[in-house]
C-alpha cells in the first residue's frame, strides 16, 4: 500500500520573464516539509512546473499524491495535454498560427512525465490568493525566493 501524500505548489515571477521562485509543501500525516527555490531569469509557468517537480522528487518511494495547484497550466498539462504532446512528437497546434509549434517547457514536462509514471497522481485546482492556507504559504515562499534568489531544496 502506497503512502498518501498531499503536495501543494506555487510559482512566482517578478516580471514574466524575470527573477522567479517556486515553493511546495509536502504533507504526510502530521509531517510537513517546505521546499523553495529560485532562478534569476525565468517564467511563471516554469516556476509552477519546478514546484511540482521538486515536491515529487523529494518523495523517497512511490506514493499516492494529491497535487494541489493554482496553475491551470500545470493541471491541464498533466491531466489533458501531456499524452497528446508525446504522441505529436512534442509539438502542438497554436490558435492563429499555421502548422505546429514546439511545446514550451518541454524539458520540465519530460521530467514531470517520468515522475508521473513513478507516482499515482491526482490533481486538484484551487483558486490562487484565496482561502487555501497552504497555497497562500507557498505563494509567500515562492515570492520570497524570487525576490531574494534563495533555495531550500531542488527541483
Amino acid at each position: 500500500m502506497q503512502k498518501k501524500v498531499i503536495l501543494i505548489t506555487d510559482g512566482a515571477c517578478i516580471g514574466n520573464p524575470g527573477p522567479g521562485g517556486w515553493a511546495c509543501i509536502l504533507r504526510y500525516g502530521d509531517h510537513k516539509r517546505e521546499l523553495y527555490g529560485s532562478e534569476p531569469e525565468t517564467t511563471n509557468n516554469r516556476m509552477e512546473l519546478n514546484a511540482v517537480i521538486a515536491g515529487l522528487n523529494a518523495l523517497k518511494e512511490p506514493c499516492e499524491v494529491l497535487v494541489t495547484t493554482d496553475s491551470k497550466y500545470v493541471k491541464d498539462g498533466l491531466a489533458e495535454w501531456l499524452e497528446s504532446w508525446k504522441k505529436q512528437s512534442w509539438e502542438r497546434r497554436v490558435k492563429g498560427l499555421p502548422g505546429k509549434q514546439p511545446v514550451k517547457n518541454r524539458d520540465l514536462w519530460e521530467q514531470l512525465d517520468a515522475l508521473k509514471a513513478k507516482h499515482s497522481i491526482t490533481l486538484e485546482w484551487v483558486k490562487g490568493h484565496a482561502d487555501h492556507p497552504d497555497n497562500n504559504r507557498c505563494d509567500k515562499l515562492a515570492t520570497k525566493a524570487a525576490r531574494e534568489q534563495i533555495s531550500v531544496g531542488r527541483p
